[in-house]
């Protein structure tokens, strides 16, 4: 009998169709069952012998919720055999459906049941658990994982044990991973997790990556990578980050319609063995970035969300710096325009915020003018070195992606059919606020905001808090200024101001979309004080929508 070693994941839902993940221990045809008799099967593709399926399920009912069932060569491998939650259900909405999007980025895998957890409740852990309490309670329609899903540079103490019986620690790169083995020991550590397991299973998922999904401040600049290539481990950890990623988080992002267009992955369906084909593709990826796009477009009804690659779609030649390609901008900017109208509310996923304390975002312009040689050669060498030390690698740091994408979103949400907002979504930072920029002359009609929310699950050291409390200060703002003017930097297009707060802790945002409103609450996953639990308290909820 074939073993369920990963999953299920319910990753894509629409009104009539979905898409379940799997991994399996052996070759074998995956099925899906649900309750009203609507079934789906596809055989397992094998990775570096591994073997996946990706199931789709049409002719589902929309507005209903059905229960479902794994079979792997006929045998039921889930429900789990005396499994403590409720069904997993595939939910197909209605058109006119109120979105529930919950969102989030960072997550460290929890430790196991028996361990002090050193970070505090996984609010992923804890919203599961408060879903299986109340099963026809509120839960997500989707949600949305911004990055860091997997830490392939900060491992724990179980994985380092598990390296070091695989190979020599001493020998780079360390306790880091180093090849598409590693990498799936990180996913099940992270996705075994039995709230997760069963809350990915039945809430559909959108996950897009960012550095630590292959290393800390990945493609932060030219000479980072130049650095990063000359290594001997270098190469290998690459492509079996992007094929590790491919096949647990991107191919899940697509429409059966984008998958059937997708030629990778039939050639990886009809082939015996995907790998050489894989990392093929991964190589390629490496070598132009702009022959793959990681980025891709998911509407909700009338909520069209577009999740944009800051990472792998970087240009880091200094002399013509941009967080996207000229062809990722352009795809960002045709999805984003098409039918005006069509929707009420755009949502622009994005690992790294639009909008930072002033401080922080004038420090970041600051040091971009220095890299490019504003000041010099010597300067330039000193803005590396601050650049990599302090992560200044946000859309600040690349002055004209932040003005493009500061006009896109306001002509996005200007005229007669704009949308009631333009959200850009956002983690990274370890910690949530709310901003609202300003147009200096006329700007969107649509009501415009950073929602950042970071860590789900993760560590939030003393100096980050005191960190960005000062920066969101009159006194930074001054600062900041100084940095500014310091590089001859100009002043942005917009200005901006923190509306909600910042707040500390794992945490995830629900944005409520019901026609053209739009209403945001923030949750905070704390520790009981008896019994050793934990639960979701929340500690900021407000209309954005007037």
């Amino acid at each position: 009998m074939a073993e369920l070693r990963l999953g299920p994941l319910l990753r894509y839902a629409d009104g009539s169709s979905a898409t379940i993940w799997v991994e399996a221990g052996r070759p074998c045809t995956a099925e899906v069952r649900c309750a009203d008799g609507t079934r789906g099967e596809s055989p397992t593709f094998q990775i570096a012998g591994h073997h996946y399926a990706l199931i789709e399920v049409h002719g589902l009912t929309p507005g209903t919720s059905q229960s479902y069932e794994v079979l792997l060569d006929g045998a039921r491998v889930w429900p789990l055999p005396e499994s403590r939650f409720p069904p997993s259900l595939i939910h197909t909405p209605a058109e006119d459906d109120a979105v529930r999007v919950a969102f989030g980025s960072c997550r460290w895998a929890a430790p196991p049941a028996d361990e002090a957890d050193p970070v505090g409740p996984d609010a992923l852990d804890t919203l599961a658990a408060r879903m299986a309490a109340d099963p026809d309670g509120e839960r997500p329609d989707v949600l949305l994982l911004l990055g860091d899903q997997v830490y392939a540079d900060e491992v724990s103490k179980a994985t380092r044990r598990w390296l070091a019986a695989r190979r020599d620690l001493r020998e780079p790169p360390g306790s880091e991973v180093a090849d598409y083995e590693e990498y799936t020991r990180l996913y099940y550590e992270s996705w075994l997790d039995p709230e997760v397991r069963w809350l990915l299973s039945t809430v559909p998922s959108c996950m897009i990556f960012d550095d630590h999904d292959v290393i800390d401040d990945w493609n932060t600049s030219a000479a980072w990578l130049a650095d990063m290539r000359a290594t001997s481990w270098w190469r290998e950890r690459l492509l079996s980050g992007l094929m590790s990623y491919w096949v647990h988080q991107h191919i899940g992002n697509l429409s059966p319609a984008e998958l059937a267009d997708d030629p990778l992955y039939t050639a990886v369906r009809e082939t015996p063995d995907g790998t050489d084909a894989l990392r093929a593709f991964a190589a390629k990826a490496d070598a132009d970035p702009t022959s793959v796009r990681w980025s891709y477009r998911r509407d909700f009804g009338r909520v069209r969300l577009l999740m944009v690659d800051t990472r792998a779609a970087r240009v880091l030649d200094e002399g013509s710096r941009a967080m996207l390609d000229p062809g990722e901008e352009r795809w960002l900017r045709e999805q984003a325009l098409e039918e005006p109208g069509s929707y009420d509310h755009l949502l622009i996923g994005t690992s790294l915020p639009w909008l930072l304390p002033h401080l922080v975002h004038d420090a970041e312009g600051w040091n971009a003018a220095l890299c490019r040689g504003e000041k010099g050669a010597r300067w330039a060498r000193f803005g590396e070195k601050v650049r990599r030390a302090a992560d200044l690698e946000h859309w600040a740091a690349f002055p004209e992606s932040f003005d493009a994408l500061t006009a896109l979103i306001a002509e996005a949400g200007s005229g007669d059919e704009a949308p009631a907002t333009v959200c850009v979504l956002s983690g990274d930072v370890h910690h949530a606020y709310v901003a609202e920029p300003t147009w200096s002359a006329g700007g969107p009609d649509a009501r415009v905001f950073q929602l950042t929310c970071s860590p789900v699950h993760n560590a939030i050291h003393s100096a980050i808090r005191v960190g960005f409390r000062f920066g969101w200060s009159a006194t930074a703002r001054v600062l900041g200024r100084r940095f500014a003017g310091h590089g001859k930097v100009p002043r942005p297009p917009i200005d901006w101001r923190c509306t909600g707060g910042p707040w500390f802790g794992n945490q995830l945002m629900t944005l409520t979309l019901r026609g053209r409103s739009a209403r945001l609450r923030i949750d905070q996953a704390r520790a009981e004080k008896a019994g050793g639990g934990a639960r979701l308290k929340t500690v900021e909820e407000s209309q954005l929508t007037r």
